[in-house]
C-alpha cells in the first residue's frame, strides 16, 4: 500500500507546475507533511532535519554547539555518543541540550578548553516507531600556530638570476591562505617573471635590479581565528656585475652570490614540478589545480594541452599568469596526462602530470521512507558509486542489522530490503552507510505501517478560479492507509469523470487540459479505501483571458528627443489588472523622465543609455500578458578617433582612424579636413571624402605645407564633432605649379601701366622666397620683353608708357626652389587721357510737345584716347530763368552707351525753349561739348488748376475762385466748369456745362437751389486740348424765414384727408417704381453715375525699337515729374497731380534701361482724369431706390 498526501492550493496561474504529486516511496523524510489538525492521532518515525558537518572545526574562544535537529509524532527524545561511546551530558556541567532538540552546547567561554572535547560525536533521534542517526560529527578547535624563530641571511644575486623566496607556513587548521606584502603592508607586485606558488612561495624566473629590497614578508591568515601571522622578513640585492669594478668582482665569489646559474639569457627549466613527469590525484567535485613554473631568461611563457583528450571549455581557467591550470567541478573523465610548456627565446621544455580523479560515496539512489499499511509489500533501495566502489551497509534504529532484532517481513539483499506482508510490529528507521576510503554517506528512511481510513485534506469549498483556454487543476489532497481510491463528480448527479477532457491524477488533482466557460460549476472528490469514504466540494470558475490589444511598436528616436510607447489591455471585466513597465527585464530608471499615462510611457530627454527592449507587463490575480518593442537611440555619429599617418611620402600620406560609435545610425561617409599651421592657423580645408565603411585614407599633399588632419563622421542624421588633430607633416618645398590669376594691365595715368593680379596663398606657394616675374611689351610694336621680379604683391606700374595703347603682359611665380610653368599672355591698355574732339552735325527734330529727337556725328576713335562708352547730352530750358538765378540752370543729362550716333530725349515741357550739347565719353570722363543746339517744344494740355474754393454760399448762389494751373504748357484759351446737384441719397443731378473765359479766376454761380449740395468738375484748355480736372463740393444756404413761416400755418400733416391723400400717392408711386424696374431689366439704361473717361496724350506714342528711344537719363541737380494723370476724390480736398512719366524712366546713368544699341527700353504715355458723367450714360442698372429718387 502507499499513501498518499496533497497540499491545498487556492488559485492555478499559467506559470505553475501542472502536476504536484507527494508520492511517499518517491520523497524524501523531510517531505512528508504532518497536518496540526487532520493528522493529530497519526505516528511518525523520526527525521533527521538539521546537523553539524561532518568535519566540524570550531572557534576555541567561542562556546561548542554541535547541532542535531528532528522531527516525529511522537517527539523524538536525544542522545549522544562520543568517540563511540555513550555521552553521558548530566555529568559534565559545562554541556546542556537545547529544550526541545538534540543540540549540544558546550559552555568553553567560562572554564574549559575547546580541545578537551575533541572527538567524534553521533547524534540519536528516537520515539517508539524506531531511531535516526546523525552522521559521524568530527570536532577539532582550529590552529593558527606562530612561525618557528629563524636567521634569514639576505641575499645577494647577479641580475638575471632565478630566485625562490620560501614561505613555508606553519600547519593550521584549517589550512592558511599565504600572500606576501612588504613593511607597508602593501602586496607585492607579481608578473610573468614573479609570482607565487600553490605552496607559497615566491618564484622569480630572473631577477632585476628594481627587486631590490629587504622586505620580502610571507603572510599567513587563518580566516577561522581571524588572524594573520607573519614571517621574518627576506632581504633580496640585485647586482649587475658589469657594472662591478675589478675590485669587487675580486672579492666576490661565486659561492657568496645566491645560486650558481648564469646572469646570461638561458633556455627555461622548470623550478616547480621538478623533473619531467609527477603525479597528482584529486577527488571528484573539487578544484583541479595543476601548477607549472619555470625560470629562463628572457621569461618564459607557459601553456598547456591535455595530452589524450581537449580541455572541458566552460570548466578551464588559467590563473597566475597562466602558470596555473584550473579545472572546477573535476570528475573521472578529466582523468589523464596533462603537460605545461614552458618556452622564451632559447628554447622549449616540457613536464608531464598524470592526473587520477577519485571519488568519495555519492548517491545514485537514496533511501526513501516508506509508509504501509499491514499486509502490503515494499522496498527501501540504497545505491552508490564512487572510486574505489563503496561498500553498502544497513543498520535498524542505529544498530547494525546483523545483530538487530529480527523481522521476518524483512530481507535484505545487498543494496535493497525488501518487505512483505509488514504488520504493524515492522516499522523502525533504516540506516544506509556506503564508504570507501576517501568517505561515507549516510542515509535514514524510515518504515511507517499505519491503517487509517480516507481523509481529504483540501478545504472544503474551494474556489478555483482559471483563465478560459487553459488547464485547470482541482486538487483533491488525500490522506489514508491502504491508499485511497478517488473519484470526481461534476454537479450533484452524474457517473465519474473519467475520459476526455478529463484527467485523473495519482495524487487525487482532477485536471482539465483546456478549460472552457461550461467548465465553470461544483465539483466533488470522493475518497474511498477498506476503512470508510470521505468526499469534499470545490468550485470552478472560468475568466476570460487578458489581451494586449494595442502593443508599444519599436521606435528609432534622436538623443534628446522624446518617445512614448502604448499598450492597451482588455481583460475579465471581474478581475483588476496592474499595468508593469520593464526596460531589458528590470525595473525602470528611477528618474523623472520617465512617466506611466493610463496607457502610454513616455520618455523625455532620451539619452543613450535609454536604448534597448520595453515591456508592458499586465498582471491579474490569474495570468499575466506581455509585449515588447525595442527603442533604438540613434544621434550623429561620435567623432573617430586614434589618426594615424603612415606611407609618409612628399606629395602623399596615408591616414588611418579608428571610428566612434554610430550610435545606432550606420555611418555613411568620413570627411577628412586639413590645417596649415604653416600659413593659416586655425582654419580647416576640405581635404576629402571616403566612404563609411573605410578607415583609411590615401592623401594627396602639396608642397610645403605644415599638415595636420582631422575626420568627422556622418550618417543619415547629421555630421559627428571632428576628432582630435593628427600629428603634423611638413612636406618638402618645391617650385610653384600654378601662377597668379585675373592678371589685368590697366592704367591710372594717362602715361603708365598698372598691372594686377591675385597672389597666390602659402598655401599654393609651395616653399619659402615667394616672388613674382612681371613682363610687358608693346602689342604692336616689335620691342623685347620687359621684366622685373618684384616681392609678394598684387600689383606692378609701369610709367612712361604712351597714352591708351594695347599692351602683352604676363606674370610668372617663383621661390627658392625655381619657376612656375610659363604663363599665360594677356593684354591690356595703358592709362587713358580726356577725348580730344566733340561730336559734330548735331541736330534736333521735335517729335511732340514732351518728346525729341537728336542726332549726331561719331568722333574718331583716335581722338577718344581711352575705352569708348558713350555719348552724353546735356539739355536745358530758360523759360523760368527770369524767376530764377540765372547763373543757376538746371541742366538734365541722358547717356546713351557705345557707339550710338541717335537718341530720345522724353519727358520735356510743352510750350518751352531747350538748349543742348553732346559730348563724348571714356573711362578718364568727358570731351569737349559740341556747339549749343537750341529747339522748341509746341503747346501741351494744362495741368489742373492749382486750386479751387467755394466761398460765399447763399440760398441760391455760390461763388468760385481758382487758381489757374502751375503748367499752362501753352497759352490758356478758356476754363470749363460743369456741375450737378447731388441728393440726400448721394445720386448725381443733371449736369451743367459752363465756358470761363481764361483771364477770370473768380465766378459766382446764381439761381441755385436752397440747401443743395453740388459737385463741380473744373478744368482749364489750351489750343492742344483740355487739361486736368479738379474737382470740389458745395452746400447753399437754408432759407430761414421760410422755416418760421411754415412753423406758424397748421400742421396739415395731422389732417385725415391729407393722410388718404398721401397714402394714394404712395400706392401710385410704388406701382410707378415697379413698372420701371421691370422695364429696366429688359434692357434699359439709367444714368446713376457719370462716366469718366481718361484722356490719353496725343503726343506720346509708343516708339519702336529703332526709332531712336533715349537710353539715360540724369539731372544734374534733382529729379523732376513731367507729369502725372490723377482722378480727383469726390471729398472737399484736392490733388494736384502731374505726369506719370519721369526722366528716371529713360536714364541709364541714374535708374535707365537700354538695349545694347543704347535705345530706351519701354513705353511714354500720359494720364488724365476721366470726364464728368453726362446724360444717360451710365454703365450701370439703378437700383429701385435711385429709380424712386430720380422720379422725385
Amino acid at each position: 500500500m502507499q499513501l498518499k498526501i496533497m497540499p491545498k492550493k487556492k488559485r492555478l496561474s499559467a506559470g505553475r507546475v501542472p502536476l504536484i504529486l507527494f508520492l511517499c516511496q518517491m520523497i524524501s523524510a523531510l517531505d512528508v507533511p504532518l497536518d496540526s489538525k487532520l493528522l493529530d492521532d497519526l505516528v511518525q518515525p523520526p527525521t533527521i532535519t538539521q546537523q553539524s558537518p561532518k568535519d566540524y572545526i570550531i572557534d576555541p574562544r567561542e562556546n561548542i554547539v554541535i547541532q542535531c535537529e528532528a522531527k516525529g509524532k511522537p517527539p523524538p527524545s536525544f542522545s549522544w555518543t562520543r568517540n563511540g561511546t555513550h555521552f553521558d551530558i548530566d555529568k559534565d556541567p559545562l554541556v546542556t541540550m537545547k529544550a526541545g532538540s538534540g543540540t549540544l552546547i558546550i559552555n568553553i567561554m567560562s572554564e574549559g578548553k575547546a580541545e578537551t572535547y575533541e572527538g567524534v560525536y553521533q547524534c540519536t533521534a528516537r520515539n517508539e516507531r524506531g531511531a535516526a542517526i546523525s552522521n559521524n560529527i568530527v570536532v577539532r578547535p582550529s590552529r593558527s600556530p606562530l612561525w618557528t624563530k629563524e636567521k634569514l641571511e639576505p641575499l645577494t644575486l647577479r641580475s638575471g638570476q632565478s630566485l625562490v623566496l620560501p614561505c613555508r607556513p606553519p600547519i593550521g587548521l584549517p589550512p592558511a591562505i599565504i600572500f606576501w606584502m612588504d613593511n607597508s603592508f602593501q602586496r607585492l607586485p607579481q608578473s610573468e617573471r614573479v609570482s607565487q606558488g600553490l605552496n607559497g612561495d615566491l618564484y622569480f624566473s630572473n631577477v632585476l635590479p628594481e627587486d631590490s629590497r629587504e622586505d620580502y614578508i610571507c603572510y599567513a591568515r587563518f580566516n577561522h581565528t581571524q588572524t594573520i601571522q607573519q614571517k621574518q622578513p627576506i632581504s633580496v640585492k640585485v647586482i649587475l656585475v658589469d657594472e662591478l669594478n675589478d675590485t669587487i668582482a675580486a672579492n666576490l665569489s661565486d659561492t657568496e652570490v645566491y645560486g650558481a646559474k648564469s646572469s646570461r639569457e638561458r633556455p627555461p627549466t622548470f623550478l616547480t614540478p621538478e623533473g619531467n613527469a609527477s603525479n597528482k590525484e584529486e577527488l571528484r567535485g573539487n578544484v583541479l589545480s595543476l601548477e607549472c613554473i619555470a625560470e629562463g631568461l628572457p621569461t618564459p611563457v607557459i601553456y598547456w594541452i591535455k595530452e589524450d583528450g581537449t580541455l572541458p571549455i566552460n570548466r578551464t581557467f588559467y590563473r597566475n599568469f597562466q602558470k596555473t591550470l584550473q579545472i572546477i567541478q573535476v570528475s573521472e573523465a578529466d582523468s589523464g596526462k596533462y603537460q605545461c610548456i614552458a618556452k622564451n627565446a632559447l628554447g622549449v621544455i616540457h613536464h608531464t602530470i598524470s592526473v587520477t580523479v577519485k571519488a568519495a560515496p555519492y548517491w545514485i539512489m537514496a533511501p526513501q521512507n516508506l509508509v504501509l499499511s499491514p499486509g502490503e509489500n515494499g522496498s527501501l533501495i540504497c545505491r552508490a558509486n564512487g572510486n574505489p566502489k563503496p561498500r553498502i551497509s544497513w543498520l535498524s534504529n542505529g544498530v547494525p542489522i546483523e545483530i538487530a532484532p529480527d523481522d521476518p517481513s524483512r530481507k535484505i539483499n545487498g543494496d535493497t530490503i525488501i518487505f512483505s506482508s509488514v504488520q504493524e510490529r515492522s516499522s523502525a528507521v533504516y540506516q544506509c552507510n556506503a564508504s570507501n576510503e576517501y568517505g561515507y554517506l549516510l542515509g535514514n528512511a524510515f518504515v511507517n505501517v499505519l491503517a487509517e481510513p480516507p481523509r481529504i485534506l483540501t478545504s472544503a469549498n474551494t474556489l478555483y478560479q482559471v483563465i478560459a483556454n487553459r488547464p485547470a487543476l482541482l486538487d483533491c489532497a488525500f490522506f489514508g492507509s491502504p491508499m485511497p481510491i478517488i473519484e470526481w463528480f461534476k454537479g450533484t448527479k452524474g457517473s465519474a469523470l473519467r475520459e476526455d477532457p478529463y484527467v485523473l491524477h495519482e495524487n487525487g488533482t482532477l485536471e482539465i487540459p483546456v478549460a472552457q466557460k461550461d467548465s465553470t460549476g461544483t465539483y466533488t472528490c470522493v475518497a474511498r479505501n477498506k476503512l470508510g469514504m470521505a468526499k469534499n466540494e470545490v468550485h470552478l470558475e472560468i475568466k476570460d483571458p487578458t489581451r494586449i490589444v494595442k502593443q508599444p511598436e519599436y521606435a528609432v528616436v534622436q538623443r534628446g528627443s522624446t518617445v512614448s510607447f502604448e499598450c492597451k489591455v482588455k481583460h475579465d471585466h471581474t478581475l483588476i489588472p496592474t499595468v508593469t513597465w520593464l526596460k531589458d527585464n528590470g525595473e525602470l530608471p528611477s528618474d523623472g523622465r520617465f512617466t506611466i499615462d493610463k496607457d502610454h510611457l513616455v520618455v523625455a530627454d532620451v539619452s543613450d543609455n535609454d536604448g534597448g527592449t520595453y515591456t508592458c507587463v499586465a498582471n491579474t490575480t490569474l495570468d499575466n500578458v506581455s509585449a515588447s518593442a525595442v527603442l533604438s537611440v540613434v544621434d550623429v555619429p561620435n567623432p573617430p578617433f586614434d589618426l594615424e599617418l603612415t606611407d609618409q611620402l612628399d606629395k602623399s600620406v596615408q591616414l588611418s582612424w579608428t571610428p566612434g560609435d554610430d550610435n545606432n545610425s550606420p555611418i555613411t561617409k568620413f570627411v577628412i579636413e586639413y590645417e596649415d599651421a604653416m600659413h593659416e592657423a586655425g582654419l580647416w580645408h576640405h581635404q576629402t571624402e571616403v566612404p563609411g565603411t573605410q578607415t583609411t585614407a590615401q592623401l594627396k599633399l602639396s608642397p610645403y605645407v605644415n599638415y595636420s588632419f582631422r575626420v568627422m563622421a556622418e550618417n543619415s542624421l547629421g555630421r559627428s564633432l571632428p576628432s582630435e588633430a593628427s600629428e603634423q607633416y611638413l612636406t618638402k618645398a618645391a617650385e610653384p605649379d600654378k601662377n597668379p590669376m585675373t592678371v589685368e594691365g590697366l592704367g591710372s595715368e594717362p602715361d603708365n601701366l598698372v598691372i594686377t593680379w591675385q597672389p597666390l596663398n602659402g598655401f599654393e606657394s609651395n616653399g619659402p622666397g615667394l616672388q613674382y616675374k612681371v613682363s610687358w611689351r608693346q602689342k604692336d610694336g616689335d620691342d623685347e620683353w620687359t621684366s622685373v621680379v618684384v616681392a609678394n604683391v598684387s600689383k606692378y606700374i609701369v610709367s612712361g608708357t604712351p597714352t591708351f595703347v594695347p599692351y602683352l603682359i604676363k606674370v610668372q611665380a617663383l621661390n627658392d626652389v625655381g619657376f612656375a610653368p610659363e604663363p599665360a599672355v594677356v593684354m591690356g591698355h595703358s592709362g587713358e587721357d580726356l577725348p580730344m574732339v566733340a561730336p559734330g552735325n548735331v541736330h534736333v527734330t521735335v517729335v511732340n510737345s514732351t518728346l525729341a529727337e537728336v542726332h549726331w556725328d561719331p568722333v574718331p576713335l583716335k581722338s577718344v584716347r581711352g575705352h569708348l562708352q558713350g555719348y552724353r547730352i546735356y539739355y536745358w530750358t530758360d523759360q523760368n530763368s527770369s524767376k530764377r538765378n540765372r547763373r543757376h540752370i538746371e541742366k538734365k543729362i541722358l547717356t546713351f552707351q557705345g557707339s550710338k550716333t541717335h537718341g530720345m530725349l522724353p519727358g520735356l515741357e510743352p510750350f518751352s525753349h531747350y538748349t543742348l550739347n553732346v559730348r563724348v565719353v571714356n573711362g578718364k570722363g568727358e570731351g569737349p561739348a559740341s556747339p549749343d543746339r537750341v529747339f522748341h517744344t509746341p503747346e501741351g494740355v494744362p495741368s489742373a488748376p492749382s486750386s479751387l474754393k467755394i466761398v460765399n454760399p447763399t440760398l441760391d448762389s455760390l461763388t468760385l475762385e481758382w487758381d489757374p494751373p502751375s503748367h499752362p504748357n501753352g497759352i490758356l484759351t478758356e476754363y470749363t466748369l460743369k456741375y450737378q446737384p447731388i441728393n440726400s441719397t448721394h445720386e448725381l443731378g443733371p449736369l451743367v456745362d459752363l465756358k470761363i473765359p481764361a483771364n477770370k479766376t473768380r465766378w459766382t454761380l446764381k439761381n441755385l437751389n436752397f440747401s443743395t449740395r453740388y459737385k463741380f468738375y473744373f478744368y482749364a484748355q489750351t489750343s492742344a486740348g483740355s487739361g486736368s480736372q479738379i474737382t470740389e463740393e458745395a452746400v447753399t444756404t437754408v432759407d430761414e424765414g421760410k422755416m418760421a413761416m411754415a412753423s406758424r400755418q397748421v400742421d396739415i400733416a395731422t389732417q385725415g384727408w391729407f393722410i388718404g391723400l398721401m397714402c394714394a400717392v404712395a400706392l401710385l408711386i410704388l406701382i410707378l417704381l415697379i413698372v420701371c424696374f421691370i422695364r429696366r431689366n429688359k434692357g434699359g439704361k439709367y444714368p446713376v453715375k457719370e462716366k469718366e473717361d481718361a484722356h490719353a496724350d496725343p503726343e506720346i506714342q509708343p516708339m519702336k525699337e529703332d526709332d531712336g528711344t533715349f537710353g539715360e537719363y540724369s539731372d544734374a541737380e534733382d529729379h523732376k515729374p513731367l507729369k502725372k494723370g490723377s482722378r480727383t476724390p469726390s471729398d472737399r480736398t484736392v490733388k494736384k497731380e502731374d505726369s506719370d512719366d519721369s526722366l528716371v524712366d529713360y536714364g541709364e546713368g541714374v535708374n535707365g534701361q537700354f538695349n545694347e544699341d543704347g535705345s530706351f527700353i519701354g513705353q511714354y504715355s500720359g494720364k488724365k482724369e476721366k470726364e464728368p458723367a453726362e446724360g444717360n450714360e451710365s454703365s450701370e442698372a439703378p437700383s429701385p431706390v435711385n429709380a424712386m429718387n430720380s422720379f422725385v
